[in-house]
């Protein structure tokens, strides 16, 4: 892992941000309107004498933003001079578009690069003056300078009233985004080959009420250092005034359904009326394509007035069609007898081969399994695990060889003077032992904890191979243990855990491999500079094609990962490993979905990561977020106290904020180099799983609210689709809890508390649900009280 947040961003952090917020709806109402539905509602068959089933959704409206525009951060070669965060770095208009787009189904107008022009808005507090009207959401384009930013917007009514909600931007320096370039240009109007991108927030507005404005929040200028938000463009999404549904985002994928094992089209629907879809409405998607059928259609039971369900229609190709077959496709939405919406999109029809380009891999997306699974257990064990020493809560201890090699850094004076100054990093090789390593132990460890994966470090930067390795003789079988460790964890976790998805970490660059040192030097003696060998390795060869990309291959075809977790990026071939990867998987007798991180060294990825830190809202695209028991280290550190590491409160409250805003949580321990999990990190893990035994379903298998990840501090939310709707209290409920939001119930739900069981007694006034909270159910509760709402009808 990399302590320098800088440094991990080689990769960088999704641009794609989807935030939400706690804006009551006006209670549902059966309004109806007269004619054909056409557009979002096309087709509906209205008899004589009958309002339609279905009405109109308005097309979004682009609001001009041009008055308020004061950061110019879009430049060509032809006109520079911008400077979007503050150290003179911007946009390459070249690479991006101008004018009206669309995005995800949603038109805006972006803005040109032109020379001199400001092109975006900094988010400072101003206030931006709406087209007065009633409102589903707000729309924004906007990206983050200096980390992903994120602050509190108002939106205004004409009746002096406002709301509040979050608007966020994902970290521009960041892989991907509904509107990436491949590079950012230089203060010098040069080339910085890194991708950038501009991401989607969404601002829920009360549709009840007409809206005037919406006030920014306020972050910071766009200065070096600061973390700013920068809204590019803004389109409102006008109320249908009845039952109205509208499609986003559709398109194909190669991912897998569960069930049926067809290939899963994507689309995001959105209840764009005043009119609650309940399961009587019989509300089904459907995909007409030449070339495949429909085998799988989804469903949709209840859906409120502004929420959002993301779903999956299965489809088979039909005899004849080949893998990878391009047609176009329509989308259908049906219910109540009658066509909810449609949209036509180009379908690609199962999945052919991958080649080795950006844009064959592009196809891939995270397995739902990855999805579903939300709880990992992250794995770092090495020669690093030896000295097992940092300054608790300041370093990597994991980094151990890098840091001693800097005088200033404490780990400089404690390796002279605990070991010498003659004592190399690699002399502590032979003490790598793994001598009580039991895996059998450890993969019942991880099921007891309620982990659904685990990744272990096949390869840190230190460059010690865990597994049996062709290409070096730097690994755990020919020195140290004399064991393939990778081998034997994955036989034990097929054997006794086999509901567990197996993963494994990969570090790209290695600190000081002689062919291609990450730290610019071969191994030397960090007090005498004496050059000294690379143990186990020979030096004179090529790095990437003859090292780093062959000992990916072996573990792909020896090991069968279903996880990839590369780390750093820098010099790679991964197109090739990934594409050999991804079709070694699907072209096995049983196809397996395997997923890769962004970690990679290029563009394409499936999901981000972040490391000792969690997004603020909702990111739509997959995040998995990652740190360890250990207050500021992945590998052991033998320093730090038991009482430092996180409590069983800590990891689940970590864990449900994270689901909550659709991630995962990849929680790391750090064994000793004999092989033991120290006990306090069983003991943390048990303490979890023991919560997620009863509060679970809550968890696994679940999405995030669309219309907000959390109110306040202490209630996050979660959803079982088409089941239930869960309330995360972060902190012990009183007699009364009190959900000032607009929860889907309504008469006929069941609510209970989990690990409680009785139904419990519930209202809802002036649009917040109360919910009574018998001492029994707060006693019967710990670390994080769920409340579940049942769905009935």
């Amino acid at each position: 892992m990399s302590p320098n947040p800088r440094r991990r961003q080689v990769l960088g952090i999704a641009a794609g941000a989807a935030a939400a917020a706690a804006l009551p709806l006006a209670a549902p109402t059966e309004a109806h309107a007269a004619g054909p539905a056409e557009a979002g509602a096309a087709g509906a068959r209205v008899r004589a004498g009958e309002a339609p089933s279905w009405v109109p959704v308005p097309d979004p409206v682009p609001v001009p933003l041009d008055s308020l525009y004061d950061n110019d951060g879009i430049d060509t070669a032809a006109a520079q001079g911008g400077d979007f965060d503050g150290s003179g770095y911007t946009f390459p208009g070249e690479e991006l578009p101008a004018g009206r787009i669309e995005v995800d189904g949603v038109p805006f107008d972006f803005p040109a690069a032109t020379a001199g022009a400001k092109n975006n808005v900094v988010a400072l507090g101003q206030r931006l003056d709406l087209p007065k009207g009633r409102y589903l959401s707000a729309l924004f384009l906007t990206a983050g300078s200096y980390g992903s930013a994120s602050g509190t917007a108002t939106v205004h009514y004409a009746d002096g009233t406002t709301s509040t909600a979050t608007l966020s931007g994902g970290d521009w320096y960041a892989v991907g985004g509904p509107l990436s370039a491949p590079y950012r240009r230089r203060p010098d109007g040069g080339k910085d080959e890194h991708r950038v991108g501009i991401g989607t927030s969404e601002v829920w507005i009360d549709p009840g009420r007409e809206a005037v404005a919406l006030t920014l929040p306020v972050t910071n200028p766009a200065e070096a250092g600061k973390t700013a938000l920068h809204v590019f463009a803004l389109s409102l999404q006008p109320v249908a005034q009845g039952r109205a549904l509208v499609l986003r985002d559709t398109r194909s994928t190669s991912s897998l359904l569960t069930a049926t094992g067809a290939q899963s089209v994507e689309a995001t629907v959105v209840n764009a009326g005043t009119v609650a879809i309940l399961a009587g409405d019989a509300v089904s998607v459907h995909v007409d394509v030449p070339g495949a059928r429909t085998v799988e259609p989804a469903r949709i039971r209840r859906l409120d007035p502004g929420e959002q369900a993301r779903v999956h229609v299965g489809i088979r190709n039909r005899t004849g069609t080949a893998p990878g077959t391009a047609e176009d496709g329509t989308v259908r939405v049906r219910g109540r007898g009658a066509q909810a919406a449609a949209r036509r999109r180009p379908l690609t029809l199962g999945t052919a081969d991958y080649q080795p380009t950006e844009t064959s891999l592009a196809g891939h997306r995270a397995p739902y399994w990855f999805n579903d699974a939300k709880f990992g257990i992250f794995i770092h064990w090495g020669v690093y695990s030896v000295p097992a020493w940092a300054p608790v809560g300041v370093q990597y201890a994991e980094w151990y060889w890098d840091q001693m090699q800097d005088p200033d850094n404490p780990t400089h004076a404690h390796h002279r003077d605990t070991y010498g100054a003659d004592f190399a990093y690699d002399d502590f090789i032979p003490r790598f032992t793994a001598e009580k390593f039991d895996p059998r132990a450890w993969v019942e460890l991880f099921r007891d904890a309620g982990a659904q994966y685990h990744v272990l470090t096949a390869k840190h930067h230190e460059g010690f191979a865990l597994w049996d390795t062709k290409v070096s003789g730097r690994n755990a079988v020919r020195l140290g243990p004399r064991r393939d460790l990778v081998r034997e964890l994955f036989d034990a976790s097929r054997r006794h855990t086999p509901e567990l998805h197996r993963g494994l970490y990969f570090s790209m660059p290695e600190w000081f491999n002689p062919d291609s040192p990450w730290m610019g030097h071969a191994p030397r003696n960090p007090y005498t500079l004496d050059p000294l060998p690379y143990t186990g390795y020979t030096a004179g060869r090529d790095f990437v094609r003859d090292y780093q990309a062959p000992q990916l291959l072996e573990l792909i075809h020896g090991y069968d990962p279903e996880i990839i977790w590369c780390d750093i990026g820098g010099a790679n071939d991964s197109v090739d490993v990934l594409a050999e990867y991804f079709n070694h998987a699907k072209n096995r007798h049983r196809p397996v979905d395997v997923t890769v991180n962004d970690r990679s060294g290029i563009g394409f990825h499936d999901y981000t990561t972040p490391e000792y830190t969690t997004y603020a809202d909702t990111v739509v695209a997959k995040w998995e977020a990652s740190r360890g028991l250990d207050p500021r280290s992945y590998g052991y550190n033998g320093q730090t106290p038991d009482d430092a590491y996180m409590t069983a409160e800590d990891v689940v409250r970590t864990l449900v904020d994270i689901v909550s805003k659709n991630g995962n949580f990849l929680l790391d321990i750090g064994p000793r180099a004999d092989g033991t999990i120290p006990e306090i990190m069983q003991t943390r893990l048990r303490e979890s799983g023991a919560w997620l035994a009863v509060n679970g379903e809550a968890v696994y298998g679940t999405t995030y609210w669309s219309r907000m990840a959390q109110l306040g501090e202490d209630l996050r939310f979660t959803v079982r689709p088409n089941e239930a709707f869960y309330i995360h209290s972060l902190t012990r409920p009183g007699a009364r809890l009190t959900v000032e939001a607009p929860v889907p119930v309504r008469a006929g739900d069941k609510v209970t508390m989990l690990g409680h069981g009785r139904p419990l007694t519930w209202t809802v006034t002036g649009g917040a649900l109360v919910i009574d909270v018998p001492e029994a159910a707060r006693k019967a509760g710990q670390h994080v009280w769920v409340f579940k709402v049942e769905w009935h009808g």
